[in-house]
């Protein structure tokens, strides 16, 4: 069945799948939760004199799997809510298939596809934090402690806002209806690599404003809380596209003011 044309989804099946997702997010963000805190009380208790601050710690595979399971987490309950719409709509499209005796995979494979392409993304920035971290450039909280690097992130951050690979991954994201017609394919392979490719162009379209975190704290609640509404505003309200761009010119100029604060 090819997603031309979608009837209303019912109700309870609207909530059905609201519930599901908002649950998946609210363990998500209270496993973040408790991982602050810990991590806050940690970060206290080894912070007893000026050496121990210094010293670079070695990662051990341990410490890897668990910040790579951190971002994995992370990902889950700020990028979750953002893919709400699509699968609102891929229900829709799941539903009228199986009216029509021809039932198609699963709203969850389709989810799982989505999830595994930020699963990978973490992969990429636990590389990332290790790399920082072995460099010296990120405190006890995950916070990066050079300026050069802030101001680097902010600038490129705000710089990708405007370009037009930014714009077409989140009109792809804006446009749910759209990216199915563009990207069906039958069978659970299917629904699982339209979940990807969706999650791709989400990670597209997010990216670069996820290495803020490494900016404003990879654990701070308020600061992750600010990214997922800022991502929240661009795909999904009506001038969410403009509000990018108005976002990406202050953070170039934000950018700029640290790199002149600096020299």
């Amino acid at each position: 069945m090819h997603p031309s044309s979608v009837s209303p989804l019912p109700r309870h099946d609207k909530i059905a799948i609201l519930f599901s997702l908002g649950g998946v997010t609210l363990l998500a963000w209270t496993y973040l939760v408790d991982m602050a805190v810990s991590m806050d009380a940690m970060s206290v208790m080894s912070m007893s004199s000026v050496a121990e601050i210094l010293t670079i710690r070695v990662w051990s595979g341990r410490d890897f799997v668990v910040m790579f399971l951190m971002w994995t987490v992370m990902m889950i309950g700020m990028m979750v809510p953002t893919a709400v719409p699509m699968t609102l709509v891929y229900a829709t499209v799941a539903r009228k298939a199986e009216a029509q005796q021809h039932p198609i995979a699963p709203t969850s494979v389709f989810i799982v596809g989505y999830v595994s392409a930020w699963t990978l993304f973490s992969l990429g920035a636990t590389a990332a934090q290790w790399a920082l971290d072995q460099a010296a450039l990120l405190s006890p909280m995950m916070v990066t402690t050079s300026p050069t690097v802030g101001a680097t992130l902010l600038l490129a951050a705000g710089i990708y806002q405007l370009t037009p690979l930014k714009h077409a991954c989140l009109t792809h994201c804006r446009g749910p209806l759209h990216f199915l017609v563009q990207h069906w394919r039958p069978g659970p392979l299917g629904a699982l690599r339209m979940g990807f490719e969706h999650g791709f162009f989400c990670l597209g379209c997010c990216w670069i404003l996820m290495g803020l975190l490494f900016l404003g704290g990879v654990m701070n609640l308020l600061w992750i809380a600010t990214i997922t509404l800022f991502v929240l505003i661009e795909k999904m309200i009506p001038f969410g596209p403009q509000a990018g761009r108005v976002a990406g010119i202050a953070m170039i100029v934000v950018g700029l003011v640290m790199f002149a604060g600096i020299h």
